[in-house]
């Protein structure tokens, strides 16, 4: 069973997985989480072989395998050099084994042997949303209706993340590539090792270890090390902007001319300009009223002042029905690029001695 094999995995300050995992746990509850064995793994990738290899992530790579009964499997496999560690594993265990939603990647299982630490998830068949939106080859797939589904799928989870489940979870590294697409191209949230649970009526939170991946970090959180359901709302923010344009955050970057794409579409936008965000992959096959109504949603989100922005809630209020939106006040001038792309300089930034962790997408 799950509580027995995890019994002698302890943190750094010697608390048992399952210690954690029972904290978590109501009255009658089972874990259902299956444990798999190494030899099991082994077979079902083909030795981890470089052919089944999915991606690679700050915590370790990732495998397609395939069980026994046919099922297909994604197989995250903790790496010993890697930036994460059993913290952020058992992170991922006790948070994903108790959220279960439509727009939630779900975990089946995981494997605790010998020095291998690994988790076990549904098998996504396309991947992260990444290998769709800025692949001149795959953006054909993504038409606007896909587009404006997936938006709405990614709202739903995190409502679900705020407001519905029994834990109130923060990602703190929401970003395309942590968005998967199901064979139905449903998209969902996944990479829970960097997420932190409020409890009872906490509303923020502060940590002196900032992780994150650059240009979808709240200024508040990036520069003083402050998160909230509010940094989940920016992210989204910059994430419907990408999904609008087709462009990655920092495809604008001009070192001589700071500019992002939060900047290039909020300019546009008050120049009445909001046709020219779009996708010219798109052509003219979009609805405008919805296009308009997510330019809208994504510069709300993204306002530089926490007060600004919209809660969950009212996010997908707004994507589901017509109502009045409040006018968008500038984003964020000095805000960063993001790191996907090792073109980019990174930019130095600290406060109260806020160290920064930049965790790069597979």
């Amino acid at each position: 069973m799950l509580k027995d094999l995890l019994k002698t995995k302890a943190t750094k300050n010697n608390t048992p997985i399952t210690n954690m995992l029972n904290g978590f746990k109501t009255e009658g509850e089972e874990q259902e989480l299956q444990m798999f064995n190494l030899a099991c793994l082994v077979i079902a990738t083909n030795n981890f072989c470089l052919n089944n290899k999915l991606g690679q992530g700050g915590f370790g790579p990732v495998y397609k395998g395939k069980l026994p009964n046919g099922q297909q499997i994604a197989v995250k496999r903790l790496s010993k050099s890697s930036g994460q560690g059993i913290q952020e594993f058992k992170n991922e265990v006790v948070l994903i084994s108790k959220l279960q939603h439509r727009n939630l990647v779900k975990l089946l299982g995981c494997c605790v042997e010998g020095e291998e630490n690994m988790l076990i998830y549904e098998y996504m068949p396309n991947k992260s949303m990444d290998a769709f939106l800025f692949d001149p080859g795959n953006k054909a797939c993504l038409d606007w209706d896909k587009r404006f589904s997936i938006i709405g799928g990614i709202a739903r989870g995190l409502l679900y993340l705020h407001r519905d489940s029994r834990l109130r979870v923060i990602h703190r590294d929401l970003k395309v590539s942590n968005i998967l697409l199901d064979e139905d191209m449903i998209p969902k949230i996944s990479d829970f090792g960097m997420a932190r649970i409020f409890g009872g009526n906490q509303t923020m939170d502060n940590t002196s270890r900032v992780v994150g991946t650059m240009g979808y970090m709240a200024p508040e959180y990036m520069i003083g090390g402050i998160f909230s359901e509010k940094s989940h709302v920016f992210s989204f923010g910059v994430l419907v902007l990408e999904v609008v344009s087709g462009k990655r955050n920092n495809s604008f970057y001009n070192p001589e001319q700071p500019l992002n794409l939060l900047l290039h579409a909020w300019r546009l936008w008050n120049e009445g300009k909001w046709s020219e965000i779009v996708d010219k992959d798109l052509g003219d096959l979009y609805s405008p009223s919805e296009v308009i109504k997510c330019i809208h949603i994504g510069l709300l989100c993204c306002q530089n002042r926490v007060v600004d922005r919209p809660t969950m809630a009212e996010v997908d209020f707004m994507l589901n029905y017509e109502t009045d939106r409040p006018s968008p006040k500038e984003p964020p001038y000095s805000f960063p690029a993001s790191s996907d792309d090792p073109g980019i300089p990174p930019i130095q930034c600290s406060n109260n001695h806020v160290t920064l962790t930049t965790v790069k997408g597979r």
